[in-house]
């Protein structure tokens, strides 16, 4: 079967349910939404991407966790526009890309399974009704329909890079939001790294020559262990360069917004990886 068609997630998918329907029902459904979906770009390009809050679907068994339509459409569900960035920026480098569909709310896919975050009790000013007494058997499900395939879909691409040769450039994608806890945010894009900062600094540098922009050094945000996942496992662990990106969701609301920010980067990532050996 060919892993890079775009529509490629039924082996994962399966081979998911399978182990989950020995130990409990599985929570997702023939007719819901994988939990990831892949743009294969080119065979040459190093650039591969993943959005981990591309998107705000919840699996139906879980209703809509106790929220009402407005805050599952707001910031605590998903990372707003980060989606329409990655994939105009993976089209802009022809690059790999995998997005998850799944609110955060339902299973945090940049957290590691033990942060407290995972499974978020709260978001800002929200609490979440539907997370407040979510059993250890409960979120091993969760885990099992949503984190284990996604990143299963990631670690099979990175593998095949690796058996082939073909370098990689990792770049995690997110969005934040304007104000957090009524704190205006004044920064336009966060650069985020943890201890390997080599593609991290450089694109501080580039980004530091767009003199319009206003540009966080591991702002909004720090990187770490604890709260990140993507950047640390297949960025340190695999000694490819990488960075995790935030931009802020008022600047990337509509196409024109993903469009503009997905073309600057393209731009600053074509020079960047010239600072790294093919």
């Amino acid at each position: 079967m060919d892993t890079d068609n775009p529509n490629w997630f039924a082996p994962t998918r399966v081979t998911a349910r399978v182990e989950l329907e020995t130990v409990q029902p599985p929570l997702l459904q023939e007719d819901e939404p994988p939990p990831f979906s892949v743009i294969a770009g080119s065979d040459t390009s190093p650039y591969l991407i993943t959005c981990d809050h591309a998107g705000r679907e919840l699996p139906r068994e879980l209703g809509t966790l106790g929220l009402s339509r407005a805050e599952l459409d707001g910031h605590i569900a998903w990372d707003i526009g980060a989606g329409g960035v990655a994939r105009r920026l993976a089209t802009e480098l022809d690059a790999f890309l995998i997005m998850q569909p799944y609110s955060r709310l339902v299973i945090d896919c940049n957290r590691p399974l033990d942060a407290p975050s995972s499974i978020a009790q709260h978001s800002e000013y929200t609490v979440v009704p539907g997370n407040q007494r979510v059993s250890a058997p409960d979120a091993e499900r969760r885990a099992r329909s949503i984190f284990h395939p996604y990143h299963h879909r990631i670690r099979c691409e990175l593998d095949r890079r690796a058996t082939q040769g073909q370098p990689t450039i990792f770049i995690a994608m997110h969005s934040f939001t304007p104000t957090f806890m009524s704190v205006a945010r004044p920064w336009h894009i966060g650069v985020l790294y943890n201890r390997d900062s080599r593609l991290g600094r450089i694109l501080l540098e580039l980004l530091g020559r767009e003199t319009a922009l206003v540009v966080g050094d591991n702002e909004p945000y720090a990187a770490s262990d604890q709260t990140d996942y993507g950047i640390v496992q297949y960025g340190e662990r695999r000694g490819n360069p990488h960075v995790e990106l935030e931009i802020r969701q008022d600047l990337i609301a509509d196409d024109a917004g993903q469009t503009a920010w997905a073309e600057l980067l393209a731009r600053l990532f074509r020079e960047a990886s010239t600072r790294f050996p093919s």
